[in-house]
This record gives C-alpha cells, structure tokens and sequence, in this order.
C-alpha cells in the first residue's frame, strides 16, 4: 500500500493511495478463510467448501467489502502517523474508475487539517467579577410583583358598571332549545371579564352590568366544542349578578408568603433575596463569559480551515434571515449568500470553538450522564405532555445529543479558565448590571 503527498498549501492537504492488487487479494482470500468454517453448500458438508468454489461464489461481494477496509485502514494509518485531524470529512473518490479485477485500487484523499492550537497562558487572563447584592428595594420590588400576579377582588361601590378585568359574581342557567342543558348551570360563579374562560362572545355582554342586575346572554357554542350535543348550537343564559369585583393586588404579608409555599413573610423574603442572588451572579457570568470570549479572542490567532469559516457563515446568515422573515417556515427560499461580517463573526466562532475544544480536552473536561440528563429534562418541559416521546427522540438522536452537550462543555471549560485567571470582584448595583447586560444583547 502506498501514500503519496500531493497537495500540502496551508491546511489543505492532498493524498494519493494505491492498494496493490496483491494486497487486495490477500484481503479477499484472508476474509474468505474467516468465512469458510461457516458456510453450507450443497454437495459439501459445512466448513468444507473448497476455496475456489468460495471464491467464484462470494469473491465479487465480499472484493467490495475489502477495497472499502483497505482504503478505510490506508487512511487511519495515515492519520496516526502524520497526527492530522481533519476539520471536516474527508473527500474519497477512486480515480481508476476502469477498474478491473487483477488491477491496483487508486485512490485521492483531500481534506483540511485542523490547525495547530497555541497553548493558551490562563495565568495571564484578568477578569472583573461584577457582584450585585439584593438590597431591601429589589426584595420589595419583586414582593410587589408577587402580588400583582396574586391579586385580590374587592366590591366596587354600589350601582358601579362591571369593567374589563373585573370580577362578575353570578347564578346563571343555560338553556338550549329553551331546556336547561346539563352542565350549563352555576350559583355564585366568579368570572373574570376578559379572561376569556367562557365561550367566545359571553363576557363581552357582561361588561356594563351591575350588582342585583338580570342579564340575558346569547352566544353560539363553537363547532369544535367538546360535548357533542352542544356543537354549534345557539344557547342563551339567564345570568343574576350579585357582585361586581374590582382587581387590586394582594397585600403583601404572611397570607401571601403562604400562597407561594413559604411558611410567613419573612420565609419569603428569604427565597426572594437567593432567587435575586443567583439570577444576579447568572447575569454577572454572562458578562464575565463575554469579557473572556473578547479576550481569549485577542489572545490567540492561528490559521483556521475555511470550509468551517464557510460552514458556519452559511449557517449564521440563514439563521438571520429566518429571524428577519419569521413568516417562512422551511427552507424554500432563495439563496443566502453570507456577508462579510457573517464571515468575520464565523472566524471568530470557529476559532474560539477550536481553542475551547483544545483547552477542554488538554483538562480532561467531560459532560458526565447526570449533566446530559439534566439538560434534557430542562428542555423536554418545553413540551407538556410529551416529555417522554422528547427524551426518547434525544436518545435517539445523536446529532441532537450533540447539540446539546456542546454548549455545556464550553461552559465547564470557560469554568476552568476562570478558575485559573485572575479575577477581581466589583461591586455594582443592579441597574448597573442590567445596563452591560443589554450592551451584550445590543453587540
């Protein structure tokens, strides 16, 4: 078997194998011996075929079978010698398209070598830390917030008209056809206008009303209503309203706490101040993370293997078209030609993904099972109902597996970089924080 160079241009490299016809046949014959123990034919006790026979019988397939493994062993044996990584796949083709049993296999091999990666000094790295502490104002804040969310109801004065957002309190009786149907009737129902709990067209007649008023209601049931007898059918509700409620938002004390599973107030608070604190300390990472990402970016330079660049700038700019014409669904539209700054943001992806995955591997940073799982649970939320069918496609799904360790592997090595970096903290409030954070999603 031989290996001939020849292209080697930057990261382009170029390789000419030819596998003899006598090797071929070595590997013919040495798979047919692995094979005779075990084959039956008619006429011959099993393992006893004779090797001609063999051969003349089963000698086409498996020369197919063999060319591909020599081929396949030619290529690791040149990838462990040389040390070359290919960026992407490598380009095979067979360039004695005559090929005739008896003749040496030729074949090219082209692809792009990944790039040697300079050792990164994280020793060198100085890193700010912006630290922000829940003060008595942001718990306060987000306990009013509590308490919009849980709003209470309380009686309007006397004679007021009902008001989108109120509450109605009222006994009603539906009936179709003139007779009360089974399910269509209520005392004391609270209903909150607008909120569109009952069927299309019914709150909105309520609006107006007062407490002691009668109000007649007629709507139509919709097509696509769960109970059959009730489809499309035209019913009129005979509503007595007792009270007419106005939103107003919770007080804020032990009540409260308790409705959002804290034991008092003061337990609340609590939980309050340590969900501040670590979405404060996530907000901090990201702007450490990009501050590192910046840095790492100035820091190191080497070549990089354009059919990557180029990979990732088509891939860039097509997600940007889909967000700036979220109306197309697939992908039948024209052509999305990368710009050049789709070109220079894809240099700078590929490059600190490269540096990343150099960095990860010389630490020995691994994705362990629970991380994994944890993710895709994480994600499967997204889907009520269907959590198991989507841990299940995951599973199965290796390109999708992938998507998802990726970003927790670069996390766990920006994670050992910081920790070997220098890093001073800075305390700032958090007004202060959310103005770098949008400054992030402004760039």
């Amino acid at each position: 078997m031989q290996v001939n160079e020849t292209l080697n241009e930057g990261l382009k490299r170029g390789y000419a194998i030819t596998v003899t016809a006598d090797e071929l046949e070595a590997k013919v014959n040495e798979k047919l011996a692995e094979a005779q123990p075990d084959v039956e034919m008619k006429g011959f006790r099993k393992g006893k075929v004779p090797m001609a026979l063999l051969k003349k019988q089963f000698g086409q397939r498996v020369m197919g079978e063999a060319m591909q493994e020599s081929i396949d062993s030619a290529m690791n044996e040149h990838f462990e010698k040389t040390g070359d990584r290919p960026a992407m796949q490598p380009e095979v083709k067979m360039t004695n398209e005559d090929w005739k049993e008896g003749d040496d296999v030729e074949v090219s091999m082209s692809y792009e070598a990944l790039p040697e990666i300079p050792e990164l000094d994280m020793k060198s790295i100085k890193l700010e830390k912006l630290v922000v502490k829940p003060d008595d104002a942001a718990v306060d804040e987000a306990l009013a917030n509590l308490a919009e969310t849980a709003q209470d109801f309380k009686a309007r004065k006397k004679g007021s008209k009902a008001k989108d957002g109120d509450q109605v309190v009222m006994d009603f009786v539906g009936k179709v056809d003139g007779e009360a149907f089974e399910g269509g009737s209520a005392e004391d129902y609270p209903l909150v206008l607008g909120s569109n709990s009952f069927i299309p067209g019914f709150e909105e007649q309520l609006v107006g009303v007062k407490a002691g008023e009668e109000k007649s209601v007629t709507v139509s049931f919709p097509e696509g209503y769960q109970a059959e007898h009730l489809k499309g059918k035209e019913a009129t509700f005979d509503c007595t309203i007792k009270e007419v409620k106005e939103p107003v938002a919770a007080e804020v004390n032990d009540d409260l706490a308790k409705k959002f599973g804290a034991e008092d107030l003061d337990a609340l608070k609590g939980q309050i101040s340590e969900r501040l604190e670590a979405e404060y300390a996530g907000a901090s990472r990201a702007v450490m993370k990009r501050a590192l990402l910046d840095e790492l970016d100035r820091m190191v330079s080497f070549d990089l293997p354009p059919s990557l660049v180029d990979a990732e700038a088509g891939q860039i700019a097509h997600q940007l078209w889909h967000e700036e014409n979220p109306d197309v669904q697939g992908h039948d539209h024209p052509e999305i030609e990368p710009t050049d700054e789709h070109k220079k943001l894809a240099e700078r992806r590929v490059r600190l993904g490269l540096l990343l995955a150099e960095v990860g591997q010389k630490a020995e940073v691994q994705v362990t099972d629970a991380e994994m799982t944890q993710a895709i649970m994480n994600q499967a939320r997204q889907y009520p109902g269907q959590e198991r069918q989507f841990f299940e496609f995951v599973q199965q799904n290796q390109q999708m597996q992938q998507q998802m360790r990726a970003p927790i592997f670069e996390d766990k090595v920006v994670d050992h970089i910081v920790e070997n970096a220098e890093v001073s903290e800075k305390e700032i409030s958090k007004d202060e924080l959310q103005k770098r954070v949008e400054e992030l999603e402004d760039e």
